[in-house]
């Protein structure tokens, strides 16, 4: 069997997928993305696709070594993206090739049920405890929202105030009984997290997400040690090595995303990583249907995993929803808030071939919004 041919779709809202075929008709699907920079990686989809084509699909691992190690220059958002879908891609011909589905490939699953969940917004606090209380009645037991909106460099009294209130809101509706984790999207420094955590820490979060930028990771320690609330982080690191930093600090939960940090191959490593260190594994994952899949495929497998995010119906979705790329959205029902294992061959799903190629016919452009200070200087978003 050799790999024929290699397509890339650019679909709404914000989605790179990748179809790679085989000469025997066998299809896997994988989705290589940066969010805002979805073109970037489709050219790097297409510049490694000329060493795929013509290989055997089921050298997965061997195919993962030359397409991180090929080149004198290696890694980074764009070429670690683009190797994550080809690989999912591989992962799912593999699966298929050999009538099981992933995770059996990983050594066979060790639960029955993932937990998931929900992301709820927290920018207009005023939402909050609606959404809370909407995504309650479907079931879920975890939420997570933006722990702020554009943050001060060293934040007011006023500002720490409304962080708080906005947990607050959430931790009435949801009660003791379920979860709330709070996303600070790397919007707040060092300064900034040493004075909101211990504030936050009565409401017992359930971890508090990238409370720092990626490149100031020679602060996690502290921000480890200032407050009892767990600490996450990894969105926005590709690779085992960028992960040991962070493990070291003592953070509690790794987050690498499957459409970014090298695909199933890698985060199974990442998560072995984060084992030795005593931490768990929630991936990142605010995209589509395959990113998912493959996301739910590490779940099940893992020993170490925690909780996974999903996407379904939040607001990057206007107009267009990850189930609607699928032939068949059942394996993504939830069932007293998880998702139960599945096991078709492959990654699980079957895409909607027809469904990506109409989508493609009018690629989006999505760009991530650019924020600023009332100075007129950058701030993160």
């Amino acid at each position: 069997m050799k790999i024929a041919r290699i397509e890339t779709f650019l679909v709404p809202p914000r989605w790179l997928f990748c179809r790679v075929e085989t000469d025997t008709g066998l299809v896997g699907w994988g989705e290589p993305v940066v969010e805002g920079r979805a073109e970037v990686v489709r050219t790097a989809v297409e510049v490694l696709a000329e060493y795929l084509l013509g290989e055997d699909p089921l050298r997965v691992e061997q195919h993962w070594q030359v397409l991180t190690k090929g080149g004198f220059y290696r890694g980074g958002p764009v070429l670690s993206s683009a190797v994550a879908g080809l690989d999912q891609a591989l992962w799912d011909i593999a699966g298929q090739a050999y009538g099981v589905p992933v995770h059996a490939l990983l050594g066979g699953p060790v639960r029955d049920r993932v937990r998931i969940y929900s992301w709820v917004g927290g920018d207009e606090p005023g939402e909050i405890a609606d959404a809370a209380a909407a995504q309650v009645a479907a079931g879920l037991t975890g939420l997570k929202m933006n722990a702020c909106g554009q943050l001060s460099p060293i934040p007011t009294p006023a500002e720490i105030d409304a962080v708080v209130a906005r947990v607050a809101a959430a931790r009435a509706v949801l009660g003791d009984e379920r979860d709330i984790a709070l996303d600070f999207h790397g919007r707040a420094g060092l300064a900034a997290v040493r004075r909101i955590l211990p504030e936050l820490a009565p409401l017992r979060p359930f971890f508090v997400e990238e409370p720092l930028l990626p490149d100031q990771a020679h602060h996690l320690r502290d921000v480890v040690t200032c407050s009892p609330v767990p600490v996450a982080t990894g969105e926005r690191l590709y690779g085992r090595s960028e992960f040991l930093a962070p493990l070291q600090a003592g953070v509690s939960v790794v987050q690498p995303d499957l459409s970014h940090a090298g695909g199933i191959s890698e985060v199974r490593r990442i998560a072995a990583l984060a084992e030795t260190y005593g931490a768990l594994l929630a991936p990142h994952c605010p995209l589509g249907p395959i990113a998912l899949a493959a996301s739910l495929q590490v779940a099940f497998a893992t020993p170490n995993f925690l909780i996974q995010e999903q996407s379904i119906g939040i607001h990057y979705h206007a107009g267009s929803e990850l189930l609607d790329y699928l032939v068949d959205p059942e394996p993504f029902r939830f069932v007293d808030g998880h998702i139960l294992r599945f096991d078709r061959p492959g990654l699980g799903i079957t895409i909607d071939e027809a469904a990506v190629r109409r989508a493609g016919e009018s690629p989006h452009a999505w760009r991530n919004p650019v924020w600023r200070h009332p100075d007129g200087s950058f701030a993160e978003w």
